[in-house]
């Protein structure tokens, strides 16, 4: 199983309207600045989850769209398959699994199956409101690093590479980790 571009941005965008709405539309524009994500693709997703009615369309000029449940109502496995459809590794497993005529004496099935189980108690086990956790705690350690790298006396250049995206800074007297945002 592989999660397409359009469930992984779903992800995301459903993420960023709980994160940013605060009660208020968010316009995809928005959205598509903050996560790096073409506008036209955006849409195309949000069109999917608005006729799935797990997000709102505001109409307007102070329109756009909003989550129509609260975070912790939505399972990253209900988003995902909102997007995909059946995530279960073959046709023969799951809830719209076909009846396969070799099912009594296949060994794989278990397999199968296990790995079905395995899947769904991750997807489901995860809400929109647990990501928003991680999320901000992210930020949190995100600002702690700032904070630390700016408060001591660096190289420049150095700052300069890591703001660019590499992982290792040499400082005149530390070594820091940063990581790409």
């Amino acid at each position: 199983m592989k999660i397409s571009t359009k469930g992984r941005y779903a992800i995301k965008l459903m993420l960023d309207l709980a994160l940013y709405s605060k009660g208020q539309p968010v316009k995809i524009k928005e959205i598509a600045k903050r996560q790096g994500i073409s506008e036209k693709y955006l849409e195309q997703i949000v069109a999917t989850l608005n006729k799935a009615a797990l997000v709102k369309s505001i109409r307007g000029s102070h329109g756009g769209y909003m989550l129509s449940e609260p975070p912790r109502n939505y399972t990253v496995g209900r988003i995902l398959r909102t997007m995909e459809g059946n995530l279960s590794p073959t046709d023969c497993v799951g809830a719209n699994g076909w009846p396969c005529e070799n099912k009594a004496t296949c060994v794989s099935l278990i397999i199968w199956q296990k790995l079905d189980e395995a899947i769904n108690g991750v997807l489901e086990g995860m809400t929109l409101e647990d990501l928003v956790e991680w999320q901000q705690n992210l930020w949190t350690d995100q600002y702690v690093i700032w904070q630390i790298r700016s408060s001591i006396t660096t190289n420049r250049k150095s700052l300069t590479h890591c703001e660019k995206g590499m992982k290792d800074c040499y400082g005149e007297k530390a070594v820091f980790r940063c990581e790409r945002k």
